[in-house]
């Protein structure tokens, strides 16, 4: 997984029109088969360079005088095979080296050897350079497409093979690779060469090395050693990911019915890391803030690390053991680690909401493909760096595992486990497509999934389900903006064959397969248990929006609280706000809604509500009705805040997260004696004292920024450059971009763009500031007038971020200040983020026109 965080959005209908029709060229030729690698790399890390040599054995399917691989930013010294040495020749923008041989090689094995010099980048990809105010580090990040800056490889994911390696490096560091060391021995003054195990056939973007003086905590589980490791300073931080590993490998034991195949399994938080993690086989690597926790830390700074762990952790056998055949099925991988990453880990601490967790993506997933500039699953353009580049978003994490999860519900939990072990079972160390994985469902099952998955993965967009008095029920495709409609494609509507499961009186579930289109007849739904009371979204695992006749509406939202779980009420919120925007609902009926959830026992409803109407409040508020809104939220929500008392250690998490949600709502809406409260908690930890609810801590800590002073930035800034805790380190940098004074909007603008931030984490200050609506406007000008130093600070992904999070403004002038900005500043592996930032634009201004005068006609109401 390149998991990135909160989460990269794309658009394939702008994409279309730009990529080249010459883009197969990049992809390898055919015939070439390597089978096995032999790596021996020499970093320096002083000098920022490494040499390496590699022996491939590979298979020819018919005499050759070329072979043609990936290379990149790596200078060829030699190539020799069967007696031969080779001429090199590069095409530098395709990343491809030839070499070509007076002689036809014959058909069948060839043993390629090259010699080598490489660079470590700075850009956090390939072998790069990562640092420390101590010493330097060279470290991998291979996925999708730069193992070839590493060595010179066949880096397709079809072309898996062996590996051995060594490498050569100073005395006192250590290296740390897929395989179990098998060697350490003197390889001359001050150097020594350590040699790792074969490894299982896999791709060249699983390949791993991490180069320094990582320190380690172990542990075990199943038999398997596993250790997390940091630098030497943050070796304290290790013990709670440790905990987490060792429960999750027994559990994926199980579940997979194949065990761990890696004799060992390492986990090691990188300084500089662009991804959230990645999962190279047996050896995965994390930024540190998804792997380094102090176990004092709050609860959700645990769920992070222990959800980014287990996504890992499920690729070892879905995306490392059985791998997608080309990066237009990385959905599969990725998907399918970001369902199953939450099963674990709800085992292991079912208080922990991750139900709610998994509706709330759910929600914003069907927001994000309800757009015009979605993008089916199953990719169709993806043969460029750039295009296999920008698959790693929403619609790949948050669409994939949402299918997935609706499928599960569809068949039963231990059905979807057996079809997903015969599935891995079939192909492992093998390579896979997303036919596989259903044919495997469907013939476990016997039930329809490969139909069910095939109208899901081959055609973008949200499904609307709209419910009968009769209950017959009509499909159409669901678009959140109404001037939007459906166009037929290749002369017919779009159609879904959709699980839909109904929740009846007794709660009990009844699932069907709807698949007629809107014409030329709908499907009928049977209630479970005859009752006049359903719900059709049980569980709320259905990838649909769903209308109901007003009578039935009406039971179920004045039941929600005793009838429908927590997640069922969270989808339930979130159909109505997803209707309300395009424009089959009013701003005053949904506010009515959500203000009825005000009590709601739910921490993750209330926060659904809550961030809701806050959005309303952005789009369609003037000065006047937002205070208006504010002081309503203030009367109606700040009783339930007085109510839950002051925190305790002994008290459920749940009740803690309440708290926290209503202090930053009733914070942000001026509340006083939260503000007093926010200002007295920031003094105490900055002397400090040890929170009693870190969670309440790091919000007022952030709500007294909003309303800082330069004192109180000079404390967050010191302890984002100075703090050892890598969480605090990183919850103190992105407060800097909360602050609304303008002259420390521009400090902090002047401090991202200045080389002192890591550049892993820059993008995240200037897309915060973008997103805000009180710093947006100064922070766009920044940007626009410092380009060039800002755009130095991006990475290979980073700049897409800053992309997206332009699509923030809500006015023709900005959207049209957008376009022609970024149609002459290019962003690498940007355009479909740019047409979606572009939609939202629009989204917004037409969302602005029509809910403004409904906001007011309801604040009328509301004195």
């Amino acid at each position: 997984m390149k998991e990135t965080t909160m989460y990269l959005r794309a658009s394939v209908l702008f994409a279309a029109t730009l990529f080249a029709s010459s883009a197969d060229a990049q992809r390898l030729p055919t015939g070439v088969h390597p089978e096995h690698y032999k790596l021996a790399l020499t970093p320096d890390l002083k000098a920022a360079t490494f040499s390496g040599t590699e022996t491939i054995d590979l298979t020819l399917d018919t005499p050759s005088k070329t072979i043609t691989l990936n290379s990149a930013e790596i200078q060829i010294l030699s190539v020799t095979a069967g007696g031969q040495t080779a001429t090199v020749s590069y095409d530098v923008p395709k990343d491809q080296a030839t070499f070509t041989f007076a002689q036809p090689l014959p058909a069948g094995q060839v043993h390629l050897q090259i010699a080598y010099n490489g660079i470590l980048n700075d850009k956090l990809r390939g072998f790069y350079l990562s640092k420390t105010k101590a010493r330097n580090y060279a470290v991998t990040q291979f996925e999708p497409t730069d193992a070839r800056r590493a060595f010179p490889s066949f880096d397709e994911p079809a072309y898996k093979a062996t590996f051995d390696v060594s490498l050569t490096v100073d005395a006192g560091d250590t290296v740390i690779a897929n395989g179990p060391m098998l060697s350490d021995t003197p390889a001359g003054p001050g150097k020594h060469t350590l040699a790792f195990g074969t490894t299982p056939k896999m791709s060249t973007y699983l390949v791993a090395f991490q180069v320094g003086d990582f320190q380690c905590t172990s542990g075990k589980a199943d038999g398997v050693p596993i250790r997390v490791c940091s630098t030497p300073d943050k070796i304290g931080y290790t013990g709670f990911a440790l905990e987490a590993a060792e429960y999750i490998l027994t559990y994926y034991d199980k579940y997979f019915g194949i065990k761990y195949p890696m004799q060992k399994l390492d986990l090691i938080g990188l300084p500089d890391f662009e991804a959230g993690a990645m999962e190279n086989f047996g050896c995965i690597t994390y930024r540190e803030t998804d792997l380094l926790v102090d176990k004092a830390a709050s609860t959700d700074a645990k769920k992070r690390v222990a959800l980014v762990v287990a996504h890992e952790m499920a690729h070892q056998w879905f995306g490392d053991m059985v791998t997608m055949q080309w990066w237009d099925n990385l959905w599969l991988n990725e998907g399918f680690a970001t369902w199953m990453s939450t099963k674990p880990i709800a085992k292991w601490h079912p208080e922990w909401l991750f139900q709610e967790d998994d509706a709330k993506t759910l929600d914003s997933t069907l927001n994000l493909d309800a757009q015009p500039t979605t993008h089916p699953i199953l990719a169709k353009d993806t043969e460029t760096t750039d295009q296999i580049n920008e698959l790693f978003d929403g619609i790949t994490y948050g669409k994939g595992g949402a299918v997935i999860g609706m499928v599960e519900n569809y068949l039963g939990e231990e059905v979807f486990r057996k079809g997903v072990h015969n599935y891995l079972a079939a192909h492992l160390y093998g390579n896979a497509t997303a036919e596989d994985f259903w044919n495997a469902q469907t013939s476990t099952s016997h039930q329809p999934v490969d139909k069910i998955m095939a109208s899901f993965v081959a055609q973008p967009g949200v499904p609307l389900l709209t419910i009968g008095q009769d209950l017959n029920v009509t499909q159409s495709r669901f678009y959140l903006d109404s001037a939007q409609r459906e166009l037929p494609v290749a002369g017919r509507l779009p159609a879904w064959n959709i699980p839909v499961c109904l929740k009846g009186q007794k709660k009990t579930q009844k699932c069907a397969v709807i698949s007629s289109p809107l014409t030329p007849s709908p499907d009928k739904l049977a209630v479970p248990d005859g009752a006049p009371f359903f719900y059709a979204n049980a569980g709320d695992h259905g990838y649909y929006r769903t209308v109901y006749p007003a009578g039935q509406l009406k039971a179920i939202t004045a039941g929600a609280e005793a009838s429908l779980s927590a997640p069922e009420r969270i989808g339930l919120l979130g159909d109505q706000y997803a209707l309300m925007r395009a424009g089959q609902g009013s701003v005053g009926d949904f506010l009515d809604l959500a203000f009825a959830f005000k009590a709601d026992p739910s921490a993750p409803v209330l926060e659904s509500a809550l961030l809701k109407t806050e959005s309303i409040e952005g789009t369609a508020g003037t000065p006047e009705t937002e205070a208006h809104l504010d002081a309503l939220l203030l009367r109606e929500f700040g009783p339930v805040y007085r109510s839950l008392g002051k925190p305790s250690r002994s008290e459920p998490y749940n009740t803690q997260a309440r708290r926290t949600i209503l202090f930053s709502i009733l914070g942000v809406s001026g509340d006083k004696s939260i503000l007093a409260d926010a200002r007295t908690l920031t003094e105490e930890v900055f002397a400090g004292k040890k929170p009693l609810d870190p969670a309440l801590t790091d919000a007022a800590v952030v709500v007294a920024a909003r309303n800082g002073d330069s004192a109180l930035y000079d404390k967050l800034q010191d302890v984002a450059e100075n703090a050892t805790d890598p969480g605090l380190k990183s919850d103190a940098l992105t407060t800097l971009a909360k602050f609304q004074d303008p002259l420390l909007v521009v400090r902090t603008l002047e401090y991202a763009s200045s080389g002192k931030v890591r550049n892993q984490d820059s993008w995240i200050l200037f897309s915060s500031l973008l997103q805000q609506q009180k710093t947006r406007e100064i922070a766009w000008q920044y940007i626009q007038q410092h380009w060039p130093a800002v755009s130095a600070q991006f990475t290979t992904n980073s700049g897409v971020r800053v992309v997206a999070a332009a699509g923030s403004f809500c006015s023709v002038q900005q959207r049209d200040e957008v376009t022609s900005f970024f149609a002459t500043h290019h962003v690498e592996a940007a355009e479909r983020t740019l047409a979606k930032s572009i939609d939202s634009i629009n989204d917004c201004i037409r969302r602005r026109a029509v809910q403004r005068p409904e906001l007011e006609r309801w604040l009328a109401t509301h004195p």
